[in-house]
């Protein structure tokens, strides 16, 4: 019985399934004519490779897989989720420049204003079963409201509001903390839309001072120090599968 062919890439994809560096940098250095596949230099970012046999070199350093990495980061508030920024701001992998690691791309988002738990792999398989809404993996944040809530908010943010045509609730909300002029929350989501958090609070009128996430599933942040990252071990890798 005939083997089903294997499904070919974009050169610039498979660049950065490969781990060498981002999709939009390989295409830059495709387009200078710096990566050759097969000897031949190729100038398409869409030009089709099959990974595993085709041999992709750039400026005769041969690019081959890099070993599959999960790295969890602290990030500090201010940087952007990204690999670049068009408006020229400071991004997340500013926190990886000293650390020599193979190209790691984002496992969600945490908006610019949001600090703490956010994930990083090379690992797209990996990435995408955390990502994968049928998954209903939760993800816990601590979050910093200005003014008091009580029992009755709180249900209310678990039944939700309707928002541009999207349905925001929480999968469950628990006080941590009251001051004088603030108030501590814990939120719990089983799905993650752009702005969650932030957007089912205006929907009540309440003013978000801080937002950290602080686990994702069984995986906790901890005690990582903000801006600092380390390797997951195999157990938290597993864990998250």
């Amino acid at each position: 019985m005939p083997q089903p062919q294997q499904a070919r890439t974009g050169l610039a994809r498979a660049m950065s399934k490969l781990g060498f560096c981002s999709r939009s940098r390989a295409t830059e250095l495709i387009r200078m004519g710096k990566v050759s596949v097969n000897r031949v230099v190729r100038k398409n970012p869409e030009f089709p490779v099959l990974l595993g046999r085709d041999v992709v070199v750039m400026d005769d350093e041969s690019i081959n897989p890099a070993r599959p990495m999960h790295v969890m980061l602290n990030k500090p508030r201010g940087l952007v989720t990204s690999a670049s920024d068009e408006l020229g701001r400071e991004t997340v992998y500013s926190c990886f420049e000293q650390g020599r690691l193979p190209h790691l791309s984002p496992v969600g988002r945490l908006d610019k204003a949001s600090e703490g738990l956010l994930l990083f792999t090379n690992d797209n398989a990996w990435a995408q079963r955390i990502t994968n809404p049928a998954t209903h993996l939760d993800k816990t944040y601590h979050v910093q409201i200005g003014g008091s809530a009580d029992e009755a908010l709180l249900s209310r943010l678990q039944i939700g509001i309707e928002d541009e045509g999207e349905t925001l609730r929480a999968k469950k909300v628990t006080l941590l903390r009251r001051g004088e002029k603030n108030t501590w929350l814990e939120f719990t989501l089983d799905e993650g839309r752009n702005r969650h958090i932030r957007r089912l609070l205006q929907g009540f009128d309440i003013e978000v001072l801080r937002l950290l996430r602080v686990a994702i599933g069984p995986l906790q942040l901890g005690d990582l120090p903000k801006g600092q990252w380390r390797e997951l071990n195999s157990r938290e890798v597993a864990a998250l599968r």
